[in-house]
């Protein structure tokens, strides 16, 4: 039997979480509190005593900051593979702003529906602020070809496609366990796609910060998932 350990974790709280402010593909550092989310998380993983053959991250440092910090407890020492698919979902022009003013003004149905429906886009980001995003340091020498100015879980969804077909999946096949830091958006991306949850019901689901799931695949057909 060909048995394959996933390790995902969405990074611990960042300073714009702490903030309660959308954050999306703005590169916020982890707070305080994150980091020891983080170690905690490291903690909980090195009970299980398995090895990981692969380590992924997007490129936003709340998600390497997380994988670095559990890095240091777990000792897993494989080279950090980033890659961008596993951002957060683009927040668009809500990006920034404080999410209970955003329900004072807009009234709590449009935020919710906002922040955790499938296919409904958040609003567009401005042209100033779409620069500033595309000129930051995390994406340089990275080709993002449209860069987006908003996505919806949907898009998340589609961009995810390729690395869970192409890399992720082979990796599992193989036998391997991997590591994932990742974003709430991107993880439910991924949940989607291996579980094949419904529309209806991936808007369901929340992922807490700092908290590992696991999930056991054999044969490559997922037979455990687990917070830890």
């Amino acid at each position: 039997m060909n048995k394959s350990k996933l390790i995902i974790v969405r990074h611990g709280q960042s300073e714009w979480n702490k903030q309660d402010k959308f954050t999306g593909w703005v590169d916020v550092p982890l707070s305080v509190e994150g980091r020891e989310e983080a170690k905690t998380a490291g903690e909980k993983i090195k009970k299980l005593d398995f090895n990981f053959d692969y380590s992924f991250s997007s490129i936003l440092k709340r998600s390497i900051q997380t994988y670095e910090e559990i890095d240091k407890v777990c000792n897993i020492n494989n080279e950090l593979i980033q890659d961008w698919r596993l951002n957060e979902r683009h927040y668009g022009n809500l990006q920034g702003l404080n999410k209970q003013e955003m329900r004072n003004l807009h009234g709590d149905e449009q935020v919710l529906i906002w922040r955790r429906s499938y296919d409904v886009k958040p609003p567009k980001i401005n042209s100033e602020s779409h620069k500033e995003l595309f000129n930051q340091e995390c994406f340089n020498n990275v080709e993002i070809n449209p860069f987006p100015k908003n996505e919806s879980l949907k898009d998340t969804v589609i961009r995810l496609k390729p690395f869970i077909s192409n890399i992720l999946f082979p990796i599992i096949e193989s036998s391997k366990n991997i590591v994932i830091s990742a974003h709430g958006n991107s993880i439910r991306a991924m949940l989607k796609y291996i579980e094949k949850i419904s529309d209806e019901d991936i808007v369901k689901i929340e992922i807490p910060t700092g908290k590992p799931m696991l999930l056991e695949f054999n044969d490559s057909k997922l037979e455990l998932k687990k917070y830890i």
